[in-house]
C-alpha cells in the first residue's frame, strides 16, 4: 500500500491522508461487505473525514486521528497479505490495541497485525489464534514457561487457548499425552445430590474439555486417544498421588480449588510436563469460608522463576459483546457495594 505524505492545514489545524490500496486487494476486503469494516473505523474515529474513490482512501482531521487510521489500515493490509480475512471484530481490536499504544497503556512492541496473525492450531477447516494482545501474552507464555496460570472472567479463551497448546503440542510430538482436569464443584450443587453412577454425576462437570477437544481434534479419534490414555479427562480428586511425566496438564475452573487441592496438583509435575492452570477468582463457587487456592496461590508463586501469570479482563472477552459489559458492570457494581458478583462477600443474597 502506498501512501502520500500527512499533509497539516495550519489554519483549520488539520492533518489529511492519501492510502492507496494495492490493486492485488480487492476493495470489498479492506471496506468489508457493504463497506462494513469501513463504517466500524468511522465510528471509532467520528471526528475525522474518510472518504473512499477507486482503490484511494482519504482521511482527514485531527493529526492524531489521522496518523491512527492511516496505521489501522496498515495493519489490515498486513493481515490480508497472509490471506486471513478482516472481519469488524478484528478491525475493532486492531483499533483498541493502536490506541492503546499511543496511550502508553500499552508497554508491548506487539503490533495488531502480529497478534492477529499467530496461527495456533488448524482444524477442520478453521484456525484458531490469539484475537487480543493479553491472548497473545498468554500463549507466549505458554511457549516459554512450565507453569502458567490464565487468570480472567468468562469468556477470555483462558481455556479454549490453553486446550489448542495442548493438541499442538501433542500433535508436534513435545508431550505425549494431555490430560484435563477440573475440581468437581459448581453453583452450590453437590455431587450427591445428582441422579446417577459417578461417571454420570462427574461428566456434566467435564463436558466443557470434552466440547472443546471436539472443536479441536476429529470427533471419531477422541474415544481412541481416550481408551489409549493419549487424552485423559478426569476430576481433580484423580490425580491425588500421581507424578505426570511428558504430559501438557490443564487444570480448568481452579478458582473452586482449597488452597490443599491446589498444592496437591501443582506437586504432580513431572519431568518433561507442562501446566496450565485457568480460572476466574470472581466466580467462586466454594462452600462459605473456603478460600480459593487460585486467589492464593498468586500470594504463593508469584516472582517464582518459570512460573508465570497471564491476567486477562474484560478488554480480552471473545464472546458476544455483551458479556464484556456484563463483567464490566458487575465488577462496577462489586467496587461500589464491597460485594462479589453482586452478593455479599463469603455468603448468599439476602432474602427480602
Amino acid at each position: 500500500m502506498t501512501q502520500t505524505p500527512t499533509a497539516h492545514t495550519r489554519a483549520q489545524e488539520q492533518a489529511k491522508a492519501q492510502i492507496t490500496v494495492p490493486a492485488q486487494h480487492p476493495m470489498v476486503t479492506v471496506l468489508g461487505s457493504g463497506d462494513s469494516l469501513l463504517r466500524v473505523i468511522e465510528t471509532a474515529f467520528p471526528a475525522a473525514d474518510i472518504h473512499v474513490r477507486g482503490n484511494e482512501i482519504s482521511a482527514v482531521g485531527d493529526p492524531a486521528d489521522v496518523a491512527l487510521i492511516q496505521r489501522v489500515f496498515d495493519e489490515m493490509m498486513l493481515v490480508l497479505r497472509t490471506g486471513q480475512p478482516m472481519t469488524e471484530d478484528a478491525v475493532e481490536r486492531s483499533i483498541a490495541m493502536l490506541k492503546a499504544s499511543d496511550a502508553g497503556t500499552n508497554d508491548g512492541q506487539e503490533t495488531p497485525a502480529q497478534v492477529l496473525t499467530q496461527n495456533i492450531l488448524s482444524s477442520r477447516g478453521r484456525t484458531i489464534r490469539p484475537k487480543t494482545l493479553n491472548q497473545k501474552r498468554y500463549v507466549d507464555a505458554i511457549d516459554k514457561h512450565t507453569i502458567v496460570f490464565g487468570i480472567g472472567p468468562a469468556g477470555t479463551g483462558k481455556t479454549y487457548l490453553a486446550m489448542a497448546k495442548a493438541v499442538q503440542a501433542l500433535q508436534s510430538k513435545q508431550v505425549n499425552r494431555i490430560i484435563l482436569t477440573r475440581p468437581a464443584v459448581e453453583a452450590g450443587e453437590r455431587l450427591g445430590f445428582l441422579p446417577g453412577t459417578l461417571y454420570e454425576k462427574i461428566d456434566p462437570y467435564l463436558r466443557p474439555l470434552y466440547d472443546a477437544l471436539h472443536d479441536m481434534i476429529d470427533p471419531d479419534s477422541i474415544p481412541r486417544l481416550m481408551a489409549a490414555g493419549t487424552i485423559e479427562v478426569a476430576p481433580l480428586a484423580y490425580m491425588r498421588g500421581r507424578t505426570l511425566n511428558d504430559a501438557f496438564i490443564i487444570l480448568d475452573e481452579a478458582q473452586n480449588t482449597s488452597p490443599e487441592q491446589m498444592k496437591m496438583f501443582l506437586t504432580r509435575l513431572g519431568f518433561d510436563s507442562k501446566i496450565v492452570i485457568t480460572g476466574d477468582v470472581t466466580q467462586v463457587d466454594l462452600p462459605g469460608g473456603t478460600k480459593s487456592g487460585l486467589r492464593q496461590v498468586q500470594e504463593i508463586l508469584e516472582g517464582v522463576e518459570d512460573v508465570h501469570f497471564s491476567r486477562l479482563s474484560s478488554h480480552d472477552v471473545v464472546r458476544h459483546k455483551l458479556v464484556g459489559r456484563i463483567v464490566d458492570a458487575y465488577e462496577q457494581y462489586d467496587s461500589q457495594n464491597g460485594t462479589e458478583n453482586g452478593t455479599p462477600k463469603g455468603g448468599r443474597p439476602k432474602r427480602k
